[in-house]
């Protein structure tokens, strides 16, 4: 598929010219839209990209299930089936391999509005004994992360955490458990700028906790926040050798993929894309929003995947062994429509990605069947 809109970090094409400038300087400003916006701060030229091929291709995807509304995440149960939220309903879906599907439950409270509903689920690395599975969701009051025992049903609710922002935009909402075994969680900044640089607010965060909701053991602020400085982190994976990446919705000019280290500050509002300075730390690579908006991600053999909203496209990115950014590469370019979800399936063979043509987003053309969970095969 073609790449050709591709900028590696920091370069700028412009229309009329028949070669790439390096952005030095920047400085325009504007109101941030939803899921995609405008550039502030300044850009240099960043380092070479690695040159890592893809270790392997995806093959035709085949719907497994259609007719969702806004399926928003998705997280595996040990025997293989999998768990889907819907944003605009709250519903928790159970998926077998097989396309069967039926309703978990409802999530209780959840307050859809724009970006916000329910989001994020996540199931304990530890599920066959503790049967616990974990939903980010919306309410009158804010964002939270709520603990429920499952085990035919929904019971045993528990908020483990409060007080992280909510909005119509820049809601974050990702959930996964890392290797360490902790539960990491993605917020926004809501629209509301200086809550990613406040060490006092959740918003603009990674978050990094106990199944309990309580700080994990050596987070770098006493408190739940990992990292810092984003604007709106709706994916996060992790390579076999532990490194964790984040993509993260810019402006008008920069999306991002980012490693993400503990207490690293990446930079918004002050900085987007290269070039924030030392105080910051720079992403692996960048896009224009319209090649991108990048939502869930997930890690196979060699690559990082990344379902593009905006770009309506599943973007390849193979790493190399020490976790630098080759080339990326355009998968089903404009074929199904916005994408949300991508999670790498158990046997690691496959991956399941979500539509979401459904959201109200422009681009989001809704066809028959949509929205969907794809199955695509990597060959």
């Amino acid at each position: 598929m073609s790449n050709r809109w591709f900028r590696p970090p920091g370069v700028r094409a412009f229309a009329a010219a028949a070669t790439a400038a390096v952005l030095v300087t920047g400085c325009s400003t504007g109101s941030a839209g939803p899921e995609g916006g405008e550039k502030t701060g300044t850009a240099r030229t960043p380092p070479p990209l690695a040159s890592p091929l893809p270790q392997r291709t995806p093959g035709a995807p085949r719907t497994l299930v259609e007719g969702l509304t806004v399926p928003w995440a998705i997280a595996f149960l040990p025997g293989g089936d999998a768990l889907v939220t819907e944003r605009e309903s709250a519903r928790l879906l159970r998926v077998t391999p097989a396309g069967k599907m039926s309703v978990v439950g409802v999530v209780d409270g959840v307050v859809p509005s724009g970006e916000a509903g329910l989001l994020g689920v996540a199931v304990s690395p530890d599920f066959a004994n503790d049967h616990y599975v974990f939903v980010y969701c919306s309410v009158d009051t804010g964002n939270r992360i709520v603990r429920y025992r499952y085990d035919g049903g929904l019971t045993g609710a528990t908020t483990i955490l409060s007080g992280i922002p909510k909005g119509g935009i820049h809601n974050g909402g990702r959930l996964a458990f890392g290797p360490d075994g902790y539960l990491y969680a993605s917020t926004g900044e809501t629209g509301d700028r200086p809550l990613s640089q406040a060490l006092g607010s959740l918003g603009g965060k990674i978050l990094r906790m106990t199944m309990d909701g309580k700080p994990a053991p050596g987070n770098p602020f006493d408190n739940v926040i990992w990292s810092y400085g984003h604007r709106n982190v709706q994916g996060m994976a992790w390579d076999p050798d532990g490194r964790m990446y984040a993509s993260e919705f810019g402006q008008n000019t920069y999306d991002e993929v980012n490693m993400i280290k503990k207490g690293a500050n990446y930079g918004w509002p002050g900085a987007e894309g290269f070039g924030g300075g030392d105080e910051y730390t720079d992403p692996l690579l960048t896009w224009a929003p319209s090649e991108a908006s990048p939502s869930g991600m997930a890690y196979a053999d060699g690559s990082l995947w990344v379902a593009a909203l905006r770009g309506t496209r599943l973007w390849q990115i193979p790493l190399s062994a020490s976790g630098k950014a080759g080339r990326p590469v355009a998968r089903y370019e404009g074929e199904f429509g916005r994408l949300r979800a991508v999670v790498t399936a158990p046997d690691g063979n496959s991956l399941y990605v979500s539509t979401s043509n459904r959201d109200g987003h422009a681009g989001g053309t809704i066809k028959d069947g949509d929205d969907r969970i794809l199955v695509i095969p990597l060959n």
